[in-house]
């Protein structure tokens, strides 16, 4: 069985200690009693040090919401997975689609940055899915099938065990719109046969998926309970202790 996980990503917001801490002190009571789920919040990184201070000896993880792939240099403004690793984070989410489409970033230098990850034990949270444009010409699985072989080449079974996927539609972050429980479970599978011959059927059924695009508490439970969603990927519901809580909840009911 896959241990479901549930991220959320704050994005460029609670910025200051201040926010940040008074949200996971609303948000600590109301999951702690939930230890069947990996939880993870992925905060700004001027508040990875109180964050990660506040959520020792919780049940709640730790993720930064990018790395560079080289360890130290001149990289103004990079941040290494050194400082990461040694702050105590536990996770880094990389190729997040509004990285992809906003900075730039290729599939070839989310691959580097995934290798880098694993050296120093982080658990990379890869992102990957389509634009409205691929949907609507029926090239999605072509257009996430070659992201998944560059950002994820010349991994091993164990290495990409290690790492969490998880599919957004980017038509469906941000607007509102969400993609049905059957179009993102159509997605999940297709991830898992495309990891079924890369690799073998046993990473098939170890590497976690989960699904991120709109998830709310109004419908977190039915995305859930698809057998090959592991959890998902939450961001603007994040933001709220109660909503956040309630995603939470809705994967603990769920029937991994």
């Amino acid at each position: 069985m896959r241990r479901p996980i549930i991220g959320g990503n704050w994005k460029m917001n609670k910025g200051l200690p201040s926010e940040a801490t008074d949200m996971l002190k609303k948000l600590i009571p109301l999951v702690k009693n939930i230890d069947n789920i990996d939880i993870v919040i992925a905060p700004p990184y001027t508040t990875l040090i109180p964050v990660i201070n506040l959520t020792k000896n919780t049940n709640i993880m730790i993720a930064a919401q990018n790395m560079y792939f080289e360890e130290k240099g001149a990289f103004t403004g990079e941040i290494s997975p050194i400082f990461l690793k040694e702050l105590g984070c536990s996770y880094v989410i990389l190729g997040h689609s509004e990285r992809r489409d906003i900075l730039k970033e290729t599939d070839e230098i989310i691959n580097k940055k995934v290798k880098k990850a694993l050296n120093f034990n982080l658990n990379p949270i890869v992102c990957i899915g389509e634009h409205l444009i691929e949907r609507e010409a029926n090239k999605a699985k072509e257009f996430i099938e070659k992201q998944f072989r560059i950002s994820f080449k010349d991994l091993s079974d164990e290495e990409l065990q290690k790492t969490v996927i998880a599919y957004e539609p980017i038509w469906a972050i941000g607007t509102g719109r969400t993609a049905t429980p059957e179009q993102a479970e159509e997605i999940h599978i297709f991830i898992r046969d495309l990891i079924a011959s890369s690799y073998n059927s046993k990473t098939a059924k170890v590497v976690r998926i989960q699904y991120g695009g709109s998830i709310k508490p109004s419908n977190a439970k039915y995305i859930f309970k698809k057998e090959n969603i592991d959890g998902g990927l939450v961001g603007g519901a994040s933001l709220q202790a109660e909503s956040f809580s309630e995603i939470v909840k809705a994967a603990n009911d769920s029937p991994f």
